[in-house]
């Protein structure tokens, strides 16, 4: 089931790409992210109420809100910088470059959550990296 759902993630953030690339045609960048963003927050908690999982939020450990609070920042950060890069540049350039992120999140992984090193991720990362400089060279 995971595989599935990420397969769907993937597909969903092409959409994003391509519709956001077309959306942000004279709107400035920022303005934006800040209208995706509302729209996001609109559906996640219609997505809370909707499965009855509002009743969780006084269970949530500090910890957990200190990082679910920086993984925020971080995707706030990342939203504004991929819709600037998006508006300046060819989404075709800067769609893999952005997705660079999978391998900085491997070598992430490895150094703070500890998780093995393997040939296979070794050679995916590589893999992703040459691919992406051959698409943006």
């Amino acid at each position: 089931m995971w595989f599935i759902l990420a397969l769907l993630s993937a597909v969903f953030a092409a959409l994003t790409s391509i519709l956001a690339k077309v959306g942000i045609e004279g709107v400035p960048s920022n303005l934006a992210t800040a209208i995706r963003t509302a729209v996001v927050l609109v559906m996640a908690w219609g997505m809370v109420f909707l499965t009855n999982t509002q009743g969780g939020l006084g269970d949530i450990s500090r910890k957990s809100w200190l990082f679910l609070i920086l993984s925020g920042l971080a995707t706030g950060a990342s939203w504004l910088c991929y819709y600037r890069a998006l508006q300046i540049g060819e989404a075709s350039k800067v769609v893999p470059v952005d997705k660079l992120s999978v391998v900085i999140t491997l070598a992430l992984a490895f150094v703070f959550l500890h998780e093995k090193v393997t040939a296979k991720s070794l050679a995916g990362c590589i893999l992703i990296g040459a691919g992406t400089l051959l698409m943006v060279l």
